[in-house]
């Protein structure tokens, strides 16, 4: 049974309709062509069906464009009820525990700067702890500081940063050939070997923090073929 990987992304916990399809063993562009129809029938009663399915994309082996869906776990829900059999036990299982599995971690890794700044506001207007304050204020700043790296550490690419890597892969892309047909397969190899080294489904999912050392990465990047051209080990 394929695992079930949920993201954390704008505040909402998600999966790939990519991932589910495997994990139901059906078709990914059946699934798709299910929650088209999931979604019309939400709209119709006038649901929203952004708390069911977002719209995505992700870049195939070609390097063409290709739709999905992020899916929250009232879509999972709603999937999940149209199975029957052994198929659907193993699915609900499956989004249940994994979504209850993220959401204890962020729970149990919520900052709580709230507190800690009320604490410091009123240690500020005790006079006798006066003397206390620069140690206090010190553990506060190194707290907030902490946090922060946290945060930054789950950050995905912002639509700039993106397009910034989008570019600077068709720039590489280009220092190797002008044919459009190889290049159509040097756009996959590229975006793979991303995708391989940094762990991630699309290159949308590659982290803020990583995004210096992966440009730097395109920059030095080489076709496996010109490597075996020059004898090197691709």
């Amino acid at each position: 049974m394929n695992k079930l990987n949920i993201i954390h992304r704008d505040g909402k916990l998600l999966a790939d309709s990519r991932k589910v399809a495997k994990l139901i063993n059906t078709r990914h562009s059946d699934l798709l062509g299910k929650i088209d129809t999931y979604i019309k029938h939400l709209t119709n009663g006038k649901f929203r069906s952004l708390d069911y399915f977002l719209p995505s994309t992700y870049e195939d082996e070609k390097g063409q464009e290709r739709r999905c869906f992020l899916i929250t776990k009232r879509g999972c829900e709603m999937i999940a009820n149209k199975l029957t059999g052994e198929k659907g036990v193993h699915f609900t299982a499956a989004y249940v525990e994994k979504f209850e599995e993220m959401e204890n971690y962020l729970q149990n890794n919520k900052p709580t700067l709230t507190e800690s700044q009320a604490m410091a506001a009123v240690l500020r207007n005790t006079a006798d702890m006066m003397d206390k304050l620069p140690k206090m204020e010190q553990k506060f700043d190194q707290k907030i500081e902490t946090i922060d790296q946290k945060i930054e550490a789950q950050i995905t690419l912002t639509q700039y940063e993106q397009m910034k890597l989008r570019r600077k892969v068709a720039s590489r892309v280009t220092d190797f050939s002008n044919d459009k047909d190889e290049r159509k397969y040097l756009f996959p190899e590229l975006y793979r070997e991303i995708y391989d080294r940094w762990g991630v489904p699309s290159y949308r999912d590659v982290l803020r923090k990583d995004l210096k050392i992966v440009m730097k990465f395109i920059e030095g990047w080489v076709p496996k073929r010109r490597d075996e051209e020059k004898g090197e080990i691709a």
